[in-house]
């Protein structure tokens, strides 16, 4: 793990919240969540079948200290959950047993969970899709503001150097205004995390190098995210944004100097805002597989509650670090 995620293990432990895994099924789950236990960076509830998980704990050597497990089907909380479901999307059309039906599914189960203040946080998508741990976040938990959507990041960490990038993982399209909120949300996030919130709002212009509707559209989201730190709402936390900028003039001092004399940013940017999805989905994977830099995300931001994604693909130490990253995110 990397310097990073290390301090980020030791400000979870100070917290030490609960966290909820839905996925009791899968190994990696397991084992991620019996380190999370014993290094108590966090209080695990495993959801799944309790004799099969018991089993695979002591068949792996792994101690049940601070894992409590929970079998949605047969959960005395089955029907206050699905009561609370019921409540929050009769409106919607689902019906009192649908929301029964739903409440059984692990990921809704503990996302309703965080809803009705039984956890602090939960990490699912081990073997799940992204949109299953998404959907039932935006249906229960729900965004923190009407006008901000929610949108994901990754953090990037190689030694030293943690970067965020936004949005690599939920918001396809972004217009201009969605942009500037992305770089908002993953300005107060670099603030939660200590990290430095220099925001490069990227393209593939520097300060009007080309022209285009894509380059104008990251312009007006540079135009309107500036507007916005310097609001009564952001104002306080010291966020510098500055764009269009190509990702080397964002990164490298020298080209900076060439290419965006006198930005603020321009060099040393910690925060990249990426135009669309398929630019932050593509560029992270990039600085993981090629730079060797490890990603930890998808991470959700501007929900009510912290729901955490994970890569199919994610080793038992991503699952641990997301579950401090979680912690973290639940601490007010």
């Amino acid at each position: 793990m990397t310097e990073f995620i290390d301090g980020v293990i030791a400000k979870a432990k100070s917290a030490y919240k609960t966290i909820v895994l839905p996925e009791g099924e899968d190994i990696r789950v397991l084992e991620a969540g019996a380190r999370a236990a014993k290094e108590k960076i966090a209080k695990i509830i495993i959801l799944g079948n309790e004799d099969e998980i018991k089993a695979k704990f002591a068949q792996n050597g792994w101690s049940m200290e601070n894992v409590q497990i929970i079998n949605p089907l047969s959960s005395s909380k089955l029907d206050e959950y699905a009561k609370l479901f019921y409540e929050l999307r009769k409106d919607k059309g689902v019906s009192q047993e649908d929301a029964y039906k739903t409440a059984q599914n692990a990921n809704y189960f503990g996302t309703l969970m965080i809803k009705a203040g039984d956890v602090d946080g939960m990490v699912s998508g081990a073997a799940h899709s992204t949109a299953d741990t998404v959907r039932p976040a935006l249906q229960i938990v729900k965004s923190a503001r009407k006008d901000m959507a929610v949108s994901a990041f990754f953090f990037m960490s190689k030694g030293e150097q943690t970067f965020i990038f936004a949005d690599s993982g939920l918001t396809p399209n972004p217009d201009e205004r969605g942009l500037a909120n992305i770089a908002m949300q993953s300005a107060q996030t670099a603030v939660q995390f200590g990290i430095k919130p220099d925001v490069a709002m990227l393209s593939y212009s520097t300060y009007g190098s080309a022209k285009g509707e894509l380059v104008e559209k990251v312009q007006n989201g540079t135009k309107i995210a500036k507007e916005l730190a310097q609001s009564a709402e952001f104002a306080s936390l010291g966020v510098r944004v500055d764009g269009e900028l190509q990702a080397d003039a964002a990164l490298v001092d020298s080209v900076a100097k060439s290419k965006a004399p006198g930005s603020e940013v321009a060099g040393h940017a910690k925060v990249l805002i990426f135009p669309d999805l398929n630019a932050g989905n593509i560029a992270y994977k990039l600085v993981q597989r090629l730079g060797g830099f490890e990603a930890y995300g998808p991470i959700l931001q501007g929900l009510n509650g912290p729901i955490n994604d994970l890569s199919r693909g994610c080793s038992a130490d991503d699952i641990v670090g997301t579950i401090a990253i979680t912690a973290v995110q639940a601490m007010k």
